[in-house]
């Protein structure tokens, strides 16, 4: 059997999504609109950022340190998680944005239920390609 070293508390509602972002570190977004910060290693919430947790749909490791949250708003917002800043905000699909991965050469992809893949890049936040083609209204990209 399999033994809990950890167990991290803090959030007041139910967690809905974690992401790993490297150096120790990992996100968690929870139903009380936040998205929290930790260190691995202690257990410790280094960060809080407060959010509208109706909206985000999912969280995202991006790199450098960044977190992205996908929302039902069609947005993609690039956090900055030793500030907690939003850094960009990448707009340009047309329903929910379901799904987000980080190519080698680190530029983010999104599927959206619009039926669009959008190729980004995460520096300046322009969408760079839009591939269209699915037949269905939602789909997941993974690395």
């Amino acid at each position: 059997m399999g033994h809990c070293n950890l167990t991290l508390t803090g959030h007041s509602g139910k967690v809905k999504s974690l992401c790993d972002l490297q150096n120790g570190r990992m996100a968690s977004f929870s139903h009380d609109s936040t998205i929290k910060i930790w260190e691995i290693a202690t257990g410790l919430c280094n960060l809080t950022l407060t959010v509208q947790s109706e909206k985000i749909s999912s969280l995202s490791a991006v790199g450098d340190g960044r977190v992205a949250t996908l929302s039902d708003d069609n947005t993609i917002h690039i956090w900055n998680s030793g500030t907690g800043q939003c850094d960009l905000t990448l707009t340009g699909h047309s329903k929910i944005v379901r799904s987000l991965c980080v190519f080698e050469d680190g530029r983010l992809g999104s599927g959206s239920g619009d039926k669009t893949i959008k190729i980004w890049n995460k520096v300046t936040g322009q969408c760079e390609l839009t591939l269209t083609g699915h037949g269905g209204g939602g789909f997941f990209l993974f690395n």
